[in-house]
């Protein structure tokens, strides 16, 4: 799409804190309107739409149109795109009770090339497996996130997370 309706729509997120939960679906409607503007099979259609529906707390709306939007091929359009719309469907997931889908959804993201959103993956990553009773390996994951950020004690924490998941 171009950059006209890529800044309308960040314009649109930018203003999301302003409509409060009982004007949810005004701030839908917004994301619809300016989804009307692209051609039918645009999976950012369907992606910007799941994230209306996504942020507003509906987890179960979400979820079929994250498929649609990864179906269609968001990744070719947009890698990075593509990646939050796996972060997202797994949060989803999760929300729903299907967390143990959401694990395979991101644990290839583990190994994917680098980017913004890795320390993203790796905390949805734990919350997943936190449902699933997997606590030690979830924490692994936040605290190697976390460790290049610290100020000091980066080996330690790297260490700790390693050894969580050894023990």
């Amino acid at each position: 799409m171009n950059h006209d309706w890529e800044d309308r729509v960040t314009a649109a997120w930018a203003a999301f804190d302003a409509y409060p939960q009982e004007r949810a679906a005004e701030f839908r409607a917004v994301i619809d309107k300016l989804v009307a503007e692209l051609p039918a099979d645009s999976p950012l259609g369907p992606f910007e739409r799941a994230c209306a529906w996504d942020s507003t707390g509906h987890s179960d709306r979400a979820v079929p149109l994250y498929r649609d939007a990864l179906a269609r091929g968001l990744g070719e359009l947009s890698g990075y795109k593509a990646r939050r719309a796996k972060i997202q469907l797994a949060s989803s997931l999760r929300n729903i009770g299907q967390a143990e889908e959401g694990v395979a959804l991101l644990t290839p993201e583990l190994d994917a090339s680098s980017d913004e959103l890795d320390d993203a993956v790796r905390g949805c990553l734990a919350l997943c497996l936190s449902s699933l009773g997997r606590d030690r390996e979830g924490l692994s994951l936040v605290l190697g996130a976390l460790a290049p950020h610290l100020p000091r004690y980066q080996r330690s924490m790297a260490d700790y997370a390693k050894e969580l998941l050894e023990g």
